[in-house]
């Protein structure tokens, strides 16, 4: 008990607590928020206006993430470039990597999973709780839903 009282008699201010929390955790410090996970922040881009919420994770290691302009991405969302499933039953001796591009105006809601060789175009909508791997290239205004994903070219086109 001593131990707990040690270190929370350090913390008067939100700052000292997020300091104390990134230390436990061992995060890395990003421009979102310290439960937004950013694996490997040198293989990311991120334009201006892009919002990423809480306890969602990028993960860029191996290859790239590109996430440009006003993009909007909801909590809970992994976009992540590696799939390990058949290294992982031996049917594969490397983890297959592939980028990830979300164009301008990319909405992904909540729980959404993003997968490598991906690239979303421009004012599209990745609805919540859709699974995307191996998405490919995706039209502009599209609407992107479900699990398997299924793609709605030209959804949000005005008319």
């Amino acid at each position: 008990m001593c131990d707990k009282q040690n270190i929370l008699s350090g913390i008067n201010t939100k700052e000292d607590f997020m300091k104390l929390l990134n230390e436990m955790l061992d995060l890395k410090p990003n421009e979102f928020h310290p439960l937004v996970f950013i694996n490997a922040p040198e293989c990311c881009e991120f334009g201006k206006n892009v919002y990423i919420g809480y306890l969602s994770e990028v993960n860029a290691r191996g290859s790239k993430v590109v996430i440009k302009d006003n993009c909007d991405i909801a909590g809970f969302v992994s976009i992540n470039v590696a799939d390990s499933h058949q290294r992982c039953i031996g049917l594969k001796d490397e983890i297959d990597r592939g980028p990830i591009t979300l164009e301008e105006s990319v909405f992904v809601g909540s729980h959404s999973f993003i997968g490598g060789h991906t690239h979303i175009g421009h004012h599209s909508v990745v609805a919540a709780g859709t699974i995307l791997i191996k998405g490919g290239y995706i039209p502009p205004y599209s609407l992107i839903k479900g699990n398997p994903a299924q793609i709605y070219p030209g959804y949000y086109t005005k008319d």
